[in-house]
């Protein structure tokens, strides 16, 4: 395909941001990075009847999702979606957002792809919610009349780390964890402030290159592709050594135990079985720790943090935050 350039008087650059999911757990941290660049009018699309406390310094507009003559009409004239939902959002829900999404000619897209790999095939034959993720890519495409880019950022860091030890292990209020295996495989995690400059910046690119000698990233440089990006390559063993600094605290002072992943991937499906939530976070996050490595995307995609131009972080600053969480019940009611 012939490389697209900016043409005189034509907008390059992206005006108009709605977002869904704008006080969500990722959505506030997106919504304040998009405050803080200062490039974009952003409005909040929420659900008629919905209590979310939409952040300051954006629009809200209240929409029945059902409806969709009504949500065409709030989509109008915005430049990107951005699409942040829960695990138990309905699953129609973003079917409805793309579709009005393509009805009001809205270019830009960023579907609820905000985790792992998804386009790796033997992750979405193994964890049934990334099996269902290209669906929503593929209607964008069918539609045609937008673009998509999804963010494979794998999971939040210092949310999962204080989430409990369905997650990564580790039980930090009664100074316990399992490590997979020994604990020695690396995945690709990211912070939630991380990811939210990385859609902010990405955002802020111009759309096209303003000509044959223009050498900077642009947006549809990830034209129905994913950006790669990652905070930190932990081992769960990496992690705990965080913690024991930021507790100020030393191995024997915590119960260290080991489960085999195969065994935990087991018991995962298994309280899938019977309806458990937790059986379902139990697999997503085991099989990031699977020998293969299809976990660390840095290794097996590269990362686009330089092209983003995304900060080195500090590794026990956020592990502090999760301590925080862990024990002050931040995130208790989280998926509940």
């Amino acid at each position: 395909m012939a490389q697209e350039y900016a043409t005189k008087g034509s907008k390059n650059h992206i005006e108009n941001v709605a977002i869904v999911g704008a006080a969500g757990y990722s959505g506030k941290y997106i919504v304040d990075s998009l405050l803080r660049s200062g490039k974009h009018n952003i409005t909040a699309i929420t659900r008629e009847g919905g209590i979310s406390q939409i952040p300051s310094g954006i629009t809200a507009k209240k929409v029945d999702y059902d409806d969709h003559s009504a949500l065409v009409e709030a989509l109008r004239g915005q430049d990107a979606l951005i699409i942040t939902m829960g695990v138990r959002a309905p699953p129609d829900q973003q079917t409805k957002l793309i579709e009005a999404a393509a009805a009001a000619n809205v270019p830009w897209i960023l579907p609820n792809e905000f985790g792992n790999d998804t386009t790796n095939e033997q992750l979405r034959n193994d964890v049934v919610p990334y099996a269902q993720k290209p669906q929503y890519r593929d209607l964008i495409e069918r539609l045609g009349k937008s673009s998509w880019i999804g963010i494979c950022c794998g999971f939040w860091f210092e949310f999962s780390l204080a989430s409990g030890a369905d997650c990564y292990g580790f039980d930090i209020k009664n100074r316990s964890v399992t490590l997979f295996d020994e604990g020695t495989q690396p995945i690709s995690t990211s912070t939630l402030p991380q990811n939210g400059r990385a859609v902010a910046n990405l955002l802020g690119l111009k759309i096209v290159r303003d000509d044959e000698n223009d050498k900077s990233p642009c947006l549809s440089d990830f034209k129905n592709k994913f950006a790669y990006i990652a905070s930190f390559v932990l081992s769960q063993k990496d992690m705990l050594d965080s913690v024991l600094r930021v507790t100020k605290t030393e191995p024997k002072d915590w119960n260290i135990t080991h489960e085999p992943t195969s065994d935990r991937f087991q018991r995962g499906n298994e309280l899938c079985k019977t309806g458990n939530y937790a059986g379902m976070r139990i697999v997503m996050y085991t099989r990031s720790f699977f020998p293969d490595g299809l976990g660390n995307h840095s290794a097996t995609r590269g990362l686009d943090n330089d092209k983003l131009g995304l900060p080195k972080e500090e590794l026990d600053e956020f592990t502090s935050t999760s301590v925080q969480w862990a024990l002050d019940g931040t995130l208790e009611r989280y998926g509940q």
